[in-house]
C-alpha cells in the first residue's frame, strides 16, 4: 500500500466547492483512495490546526457557513489520519527550513515524509517546485 503525507492544501480541496477550486478532481480521487483502502495517509499535528484556521478564516470571509465549517472540520477528524506530533520532526523540519530557505511549518511536513519514506502531496505548486528535486514532494497536479 502507497503511503502519503498529506498536506492541510490537499485535504480543504474536499470541503471547497469544486467549481471554484482547481485539483479538486485529484484530491477527491486520492480521497477515494484512502477510503477504499488503497493509500494510507500521514498528517503532522499541524495539519489540524491548519485545517482549523483555513475553515475559521472561510467563515469570516463569509465563503462559508460556520455550521458548514464545524461540519467540514467533524468529517476530516473521522477520517481519523495518523498524526505525528510535530515536535519529535522539529530537528529535521528546522535543517530542511535552513537548507531551502522554506517556512518551518511547511517543512514539518516534508520531515514526515522523509522519516516515514513516502511522500508529501501538496496542492501548493510552488512549495512543489521548489523541494521537488530535493526532498519528497510532489504536487497534487503531478498524480
Amino acid at each position: 500500500m502507497n503511503r502519503f503525507v498529506l498536506d492541510a492544501s490537499v485535504a480543504l480541496k474536499w470541503a471547497i466547492p469544486p467549481a471554484n477550486e482547481t485539483l479538486s478532481a485529484e484530491s477527491l480521487q486520492l480521497l477515494k483512495e484512502y477510503v477504499n483502502g488503497r493509500v494510507d495517509l500521514l498528517v503532522p499535528d499541524i495539519f489540524w490546526a491548519e485545517v482549523g484556521n483555513v475553515l475559521w478564516k472561510g467563515v469570516r470571509l463569509r465563503r462559508w457557513s460556520r455550521t458548514t465549517a464545524e461540519r467540514i472540520a467533524s468529517e476530516m477528524q473521522a477520517r481519523n489520519f495518523s498524526t505525528v506530533p510535530s515536535r519529535t520532526l522539529m530537528t529535521e523540519a528546522l535543517r530542511i527550513a535552513f537548507a531551502y530557505d522554506w517556512a518551518v511549518y511547511d517543512c514539518l511536513y516534508v520531515a514526515l515524509a522523509v522519516r516515514s519514506k513516502s511522500q508529501m502531496i501538496t496542492a501548493d505548486e510552488r512549495l512543489a517546485n521548489a523541494l521537488a528535486a530535493y526532498l519528497p514532494v510532489k504536487w497534487l497536479g503531478a498524480l
